[in-house]
């Protein structure tokens, strides 16, 4: 609902179901992978915790307090094909919000509340964007066609959101990023900082 909604990340990686890594890093916490980005700090060793946060709206208007799962609706998760319910995560003090598509693949949305877009170092060929008047960035090998995309959005002067998208087996880089747009199209309109 546009009203809960601030901010979102999104991450497909289905590491647990899938042998994947997740494939971004989120405030020099979690190590990039293919497609992710990380900000300009050394990363450190801090992996997702299995501790749900909290469900306190912030009171700020930042996300940084927010639930990723409850930024996508049911009737938007089908839109972007998703088909299952998100699992809250943390990784360092960061909230996500994994979707696991058995066989599939998955999709991850986090807030990072900690680098703005432009602090952010993705690994990988990157493309300049623009979902819904916000500044973004693509971040895909389509020539490696290795099934990851990540979409990187502005979320204000220091946030930004992460949707990180990848397949079961490892193939249709291209439908990752179609999966990974279409999730930042629904959340962008609600995050912090202004589109323009």
């Amino acid at each position: 609902m546009p009203g809960r909604r601030t901010g979102i990340v999104a991450m497909l990686s289905g590491a647990g179901l899938l042998g994947a890594s997740a494939c971004g890093a989120i405030g020099g916490d979690a190590a990039a992978g293919a497609g992710g980005a990380a900000p300009n700090t050394p990363p450190s060793n801090t992996a997702p915790s299995e501790t749900p946060p909290s469900d306190t709206a912030p009171s700020d208007g930042t996300a940084a307090d927010s639930d990723p799962c409850a930024w996508l609706t049911p009737a938007e998760r089908s839109t972007a094909g998703l088909t299952v319910p998100g699992e809250r995560r943390t990784v360092g003090s960061v909230r996500a919000c994994d979707y696991t598509e058995p066989g599939a693949g998955g999709v991850t949305v986090t807030f990072d509340t900690t680098s703005a877009l432009a602090d952010l170092r993705p690994d990988g060929p990157a493309s300049p964007l623009r979902i819904a008047g916000r500044e973004a960035r693509r971040v895909a090998d389509l020539a490696a066609d290795d099934g990851t995309c990540t979409v990187l959005l502005a979320a204000g002067a220091t946030a930004s959101v992460h949707i990180d998208v990848s397949t079961a087996d490892f193939r249709g880089t291209r439908e990752s990023c179609d999966r990974a747009a279409a999730v930042a199209e629904l959340i962008a309109p609600d995050l912090p900082g202004r589109a323009g």
